[in-house]
C-alpha cells in the first residue's frame, strides 16, 4: 500500500498533466486522485495546473476542501458512507461511487434538481467488492431520486493493462444501453485502455506524480 507522496514537483506534474491530456484528448476529463496528497500538498497541483480533483475518505475531502475551497473542482471517488451523503453534496460536484439503497435514501433526502451522480458498478463480479451487479443496474437507476449522469467501474487490479480492456468494454456498453454519457473508469496503469474503450474520465494519482 503505497503511503503518503511529499515533496510533490509542480512543474513535474504539469509536464505528466499535459502529457495524459495530448494522449487522451479534449473529450476526457482528468482528474487527480489525491488519496496520497497531504492536505499540505494539494499547493502544488494547483500550481501545476490542476482543476479536477477526486478523494477517497470523505474526512480528506471535507479538509482539504477547507483549506483549499475554489482552487479546484471536488469529485468523490471512494467507498460511499451514506451518512455523508449530506455533507459531501454541496462540495463535490459528482459522486462517482453511489451503490447502495442507503445512499439512494440520502440523496432523496438532501440532493436536488442539479445533483448529478455516477453509479459504481462491479463489472467483473467480484465478491467483497461494492458496486452494483450489471444485471440490476437499470433497476437501480430507476430508483435514484436524482439524475444519474454516468457509471463508474474498478476492474480487478493487474499488472497488465489490457486486461482490463473487456471490463471497460463492458461498462461502455452499459452505458449506451441506459444512455449515460459519463464513464469515470482508468487509473494510474490502464488509463490508456481506458480511453480507448470510451472512458470520459481518467482518475490519475502516480501517473501524474511520480
Amino acid at each position: 500500500m503505497p503511503g503518503l507522496i511529499y515533496g510533490l514537483d509542480s512543474e513535474k506534474i504539469a509536464t505528466n498533466l499535459e502529457r495524459a491530456r495530448e494522449l487522451a484528448g479534449p473529450n476526457v476529463e482528468i482528474l487527480a486522485a489525491t488519496k496520497y496528497v497531504p492536505l499540505e500538498e494539494m499547493g502544488a497541483l494547483a500550481d501545476a495546473g490542476v482543476r479536477l480533483v477526486g478523494e477517497n475518505r470523505q474526512q480528506d475531502l471535507l479538509a482539504k476542501h477547507e483549506r483549499w475551497g475554489d482552487a479546484f473542482e471536488w469529485d468523490f471517488i471512494g467507498n460511499l458512507q451514506s451518512r455523508k451523503v449530506k455533507q459531501l453534496l454541496p462540495i463535490c460536484r459528482l459522486i462517482h461511487s453511489v451503490a447502495s439503497e442507503s445512499a439512494l435514501a440520502q440523496l432523496g433526502h438532501h440532493g436536488g434538481p442539479d445533483t448529478e451522480i455516477l453509479v459504481e458498478v462491479n463489472i467483473a463480479g467480484e465478491e467483497g467488492k461494492g458496486g452494483v451487479a450489471p444485471a440490476e443496474l437499470g433497476a437501480f437507476i430507476e430508483r435514484s431520486p436524482v439524475r444519474v449522469a454516468g457509471l463508474m467501474t474498478m476492474p480487478p487490479f493487474s499488472q497488465d493493462p489490457n486486461a482490463s480492456r473487456p471490463h471497460f468494454a463492458r461498462l461502455k456498453k452499459l452505458a449506451d444501453e441506459h444512455r449515460l454519457s459519463r464513464l469515470s473508469m482508468g487509473t494510474s496503469q490502464d488509463w490508456r485502455v481506458a480511453v480507448e474503450e470510451g472512458a470520459t474520465i481518467i482518475r490519475l494519482g502516480t501517473a501524474l506524480y511520480i
